[in-house]
């Protein structure tokens, strides 16, 4: 009832599946079918299911929308009571139980997709129909990385043209971040990473500075300060690392500056600042996928890359057969895409 299995045919990777495969940040559950941003085709649907139909294109997304709950209501909210991203289900939200197994034990379920297979059974919930003309293999990046980093600069950092922006973590979500900053017309975007080869990427995202902070010998929200006259307007936190997000509020000017916290924090963190950061008129806020609604807004999003307003193609840096995804993982591993 109210599930829809997927034929997937095109499946990405995002840090998080190598997150959860280390189980780094909650208690391990395995043997697990990992995945969550991806595109496909409903193949069937269950009882209850009127919006999808067999033939219809999908985006799988870890977060769902009911459209009954308060939050799906709300016009400020993504955070679906039901659906929200629940790392600790392995199961179906209908009985608890698996729809995968091997020898007739169960596999588990990852974020309500599980994409690293060719078919996945999802609550129809978390699937967004969209424009079946658009390439698969290119808006599959939408549901999850692009709308993530994209969202947190054109939905929550909202930067004005001309403004300044600095970015940390230069990862596809922090370079999604820097295209969003760019077509919001930031006059400068400053790129924080300890990685310098990945400079000369970014520039194709906006990207007009780089600062690695292993350069330095003071705090890296003290060179942006200077590099600035006074701070940054805006900034973006998209590496999840603790002292990044501390110096992505530091760096913002008082009296306007927003920094956004987008990057995955580990469960132990605490973040730490001085409260007169905050009386000086600095704002701090965080977003969940980009404060987009998946089964709303992905649909939208998707055509504006049909009418040519985002270009997805460079943020794609390889494709491998879907045998060869442990290449592909190496490739992410090694800093290599």
């Amino acid at each position: 009832k109210m599930e829809v299995r997927v034929r997937i045919l095109f499946t990405s990777l995002c840090h998080s599946d190598v997150y959860f495969w280390e189980a780094k940040g909650q208690a391990p559950l395995f043997p697990r079918i990992l995945g969550h941003e991806a595109g496909g085709i409903v193949e069937s649907v269950g009882e209850g299911v009127t919006e999808l139909q067999p033939g219809d294109h999908v985006l799988p997304v870890f977060t769902g929308e009911c459209g009954e709950c308060a939050h799906c209501k709300s016009e400020e909210s993504n955070l679906c009571e039901v659906l929200r991203l629940n790392t600790d289900r392995g199961g179906m939200l209908h009985d608890g139980k698996t729809r995968f197994s091997i020898n007739g034990k169960p596999i588990y379920h990852f974020l309500g997709t599980s994409t690293f297979s060719e078919y996945t059974v999802i609550h129809v919930g978390y699937l967004a129909k969209i424009n079946p003309a658009a390439p698969l293999d290119k808006v599959c990046i939408l549901s999850c990385g692009f709308c993530t980093g994209y969202g947190a600069a054109v939905n929550v950092a909202k930067p004005k043209k001309g403004q300044t922006v600095a970015v940390f973590g230069l990862g596809a979500v922090g370079l999604a971040a820097a295209e969003g900053a760019r077509i919001s017309g930031a006059s400068r975007i400053i790129g924080v990473d300890v990685v310098s080869s990945k400079f000369e990427q970014a520039k194709k995202f906006g990207v007009t500075d780089f600062v690695n902070p292993k350069d330095h010998d003071k705090p890296v929200q003290q060179v942006i300060a200077e590099m600035t006259n006074g701070g940054v307007d805006r900034s973006i936190e998209c590496s999840g690392n603790l002292e990044a997000m501390i110096s992505a509020f530091e760096c913002v000017h008082d009296g306007w500056g927003v920094a956004v916290l987008v990057g995955l924090p580990s469960k132990d963190h605490i973040f730490k600042t001085h409260p007169i950061n905050f009386l000086y008129e600095r704002t701090l806020k965080g977003t969940f996928f980009g404060n987009f609604k998946p089964r709303t807004d992905l649909p939208v999003v998707v055509e504006k890359y049909m009418n040519k307003e985002l270009e997805l193609e460079k943020f794609i840096t390889h494709e491998v057969a879907f045998e060869d995804i442990n290449k592909a993982f190496e490739y992410m591993l090694k800093g290599e895409s």
